[in-house]
């Protein structure tokens, strides 16, 4: 028997509160588990098979089930935070008893009443827990190849890689460090396009368009943050690419081809290593 699993087992005994289950259809199994009376369904008698899941109840007893969870081991879902706590949250995923989210499995601070995504894992005392670092528990085999549209949920972020994706809310992808140009936060919902597929199955994916179709979106944003700079952006296209993204939102190679067409509309002129927009009547 699993914890955290949805398994068919037999019944094997009655009693007044319920009747117990177990692997194999004996009545002198070893290892029975008690599906609670208001869970039996009507009729079911010694011998029949029934689909249950098992998790603890609140005396740390392994218990059956007949409701299917949102989520069972090893899976990710969104659920909904029920309540904060001193020891954690707790979130429902469909059963009677909500599911904990330690502290310590936090990617931030949980607030009641918003959904967070989460993955169920058995802890080191053999409890069902949930957990917010959902890396480890997303698919890599996901259904999609360059070029397709997506969804996904930011699940984490990080200076080093970029920012980490949950596509669907189960298959693993990332906006690498180098496109992620982005004002991001956790549980943010993006647009995304496939731009690879790892060997490993993982998805590295876009929030912004191919570039033919970008370039006129970001000429766009580069020429109003000239003005609203008075007219005189203090750095060029050859600035350090940290210097680009902080002050622009932009990848270097991005702001470099938004520049390159308001040079070519001569909205712009470059010189002293700033930016200068070109008024109506030809001056800077």
């Amino acid at each position: 028997m699993e914890l955290g699993k949805i398994q068919e087992l037999y019944i094997v005994k009655q009693v007044k509160f319920g009747v117990y289950l177990a692997e194999e259809n004996l009545p002198d199994a070893s290892e029975k588990v008690l599906l609670p009376q208001k869970q039996v369904p009507e009729g079911a008698s010694a011998g029949d098979k029934l689909s249950v899941f098992l998790y603890k109840d609140s005396d740390d007893r392994i218990i059956a089930t007949v409701r299917a969870p949102r989520l069972t081991a090893g899976q990710t879902a969104l659920l909904t935070v029920k309540q904060v706590t001193r020891i954690g949250a707790f979130l429902d995923w469909g059963l009677e008893k909500d599911l904990l989210l330690p502290f310590h499995e936090q990617t931030r601070k949980v607030k009641e009443g918003e959904q967070v995504l989460a993955a169920l894992y058995v802890d080191k005392s053999q409890r069902l827990c949930a957990t917010m670092k959902v890396y480890p528990y997303l698919s890599r085999r996901s259904p999609y190849g360059i070029g397709d549209e997506v969804q996904g949920r930011v699940y984490e972020i990080s200076g080093n890689f970029g920012v980490f994706i949950a596509v669907d809310d189960q298959y693993s992808a990332l906006i690498p460090a180098r496109e992620a140009a982005g004002n991001y936060t956790v549980g943010d919902v993006l647009k995304l396009r496939v731009t690879g597929v790892k060997e490993d199955g993982k998805l590295d994916v876009s929030d912004r368009q191919k570039a033919y179709l970008q370039i006129d979106e970001d000429a766009e944003a580069v020429f109003l943050l000239i003005q609203d700079c008075g007219g005189v952006l203090p750095f060029d296209d050859k600035a350090s690419p940290e210097v680009i993204k902080e002050e622009a939102g932009l990848t270097k190679n991005a702001f470099k081809r938004a520049v390159g067409h308001l040079l070519k509309e001569k909205k712009i002129e470059m010189k002293d290593g700033r930016i200068y927009s070109i008024k109506e009547d030809g001056s800077v």
